[in-house]
């Protein structure tokens, strides 16, 4: 979007001109950025119903994909001793993604103005992860950026396979169950009733099992509204409940205790804690910062907790395995392996050991689900239409027989 601005330079001077971005915040931080005080600000272009309708927030988003090619670009310019300024304005001209140019032009703006690498990402909170900001941090510090850049494109990659695997494997069976679902609710409410009147107008004797579901079909036929309501409520009811702390902390135990899918998010959740620390502590990050950050980005409040107690006994002066020992969720094998990791010396490469076989078994979990998913929903769903139709169709033959 195009703005026009007037503001006031470090000199007392007035200024007015036109800055284009995103957003109004944006376009405010830009400005100021160079040293303006802004006395008016305002969107310059005039928005037909169908520009609005197709320049939606979601069309300009960053993927995760985005980030790991701009993260191997920067590592491959960082090679050729490109200096970062450069860097980040070639890429910010590059770059498909208006958003992702106006925030790289951005960095390039506050790495112009002196600032850090890493601060100047971590103005960008929603495309670059606290993880991210403190990886490149680490590589500043330790004069290797275009080695971490190449970490983190490599962690990126293997958190975005294992993570896209894992939730494409449960999208079909859920799709599946909602349209089984929908299909039975609108035979009961739908069509049963028209039936059964026929079945109860011929006075024959019904079957016990129909009865069933001719009774069964009623109570949805009277109550289904109800029904629907008592569920969007619930729906709104948890989506409130994942906002707080402690509602979301019982959501996501709750998903860890379901069987199977939530043994699969276990080994997944540990795949990434093991992934991230590996990463951070080769890095030349220090091991409590890397826990806690390793806790931020997890993406589940009761391993958030864990990591966070965990972090607070390390600080305390305990070891990792013995933090990590004081905690169900973490299973015995990694805390083995994190003692020898720390007896070694070499717990960076042990913890990527580790994700490895976590991948592994994640990958594992997900081809076995998916292999028994189509089998037992076939059964599942045949059982149930085919209960449906013989509860109905046995009485109507023995009607057409009696006539």
């Amino acid at each position: 979007m195009l703005f026009s601005y007037h503001a006031i330079d470090q000199d007392g001077h007035e200024r007015e001109g036109m800055i284009e971005a995103p957003s109004k915040d944006i376009a405010v931080a830009a400005l100021q950025r160079r040293n303006l005080i802004i006395s008016a600000i305002e969107s310059a272009e005039k928005q037909s119903f169908l520009s609005l309708s197709f320049d939606l927030p979601f069309m300009n988003r960053v993927s995760n994909k985005e980030i790991v090619i701009l993260s191997r670009q920067v590592a491959t310019l960082f090679e050729a001793q490109v200096s970062a300024l450069r860097v980040y304005r070639l890429l910010a001209a590059e770059v498909d993604n208006k958003q992702l140019s106006t925030i790289l032009s951005a960095v390039g703006d506050d790495l112009q103005g002196g600032m850090p690498i890493n601060k100047a990402l971590a103005r960008h909170p929603k495309v670059f992860s606290t993880f991210y900001v403190n990886m490149v941090r680490a590589g500043e510090e330790s004069g290797k950026l275009s080695e971490t850049f190449v970490y983190l494109a490599d962690y990126l990659d293997r958190t975005y396979d294992v993570v896209s695997k894992a939730e494409n494997a449960l999208i079909y069976p859920v799709f599946v169950v909602a349209v089984f679902f929908g299909v039975m609710g609108l035979m009961l409410t739908l069509v049963i009733p028209k039936i059964s009147a026929v079945l109860v107008d011929s006075g024959q004797p019904i079957p016990v099992y129909t009865a069933v579901i001719i009774g069964f079909s009623n109570f949805l036929v009277q109550y289904g509204f109800f029904i629907l309501i008592a569920l969007i409520g619930l729906g709104v009811y948890v989506w409130e409940l994942s906002k707080t702390e402690s509602g979301k902390l019982t959501l996501d135990r709750l998903k860890l205790s379901v069987p199977y899918v939530g043994d699969l998010y276990n080994k997944l959740y540990l795949a990434r804690i093991a992934d991230n620390l590996s990463t951070m502590l080769l890095s030349g990050i220090s091991v409590v910062e890397a826990i806690d950050i390793a806790g931020s980005i997890v993406g589940n409040a009761a391993y958030e907790t864990v990591l966070t107690q965990a972090a607070a006994d390390v600080k305390g002066g305990s070891s990792i395995s013995e933090a990590f020992d004081k905690h169900p969720e973490i299973p015995g094998i990694m805390v083995a392996m994190t003692k020898v990791g720390e007896e070694t010396g070499e717990l960076g490469k042990i913890l990527t050991t580790l994700a490895k076989f976590y991948n592994r078994e994640v990958s594992n979990a997900v081809d076995t689900l998916v292999g028994l998913i189509e089998p037992i929903m076939i059964v599942l769903l045949g059982l149930g239409v085919g209960t449906l139709l013989a509860a109905i169709l046995l009485p109507i033959y023995n009607l057409a027989g009696a006539i």
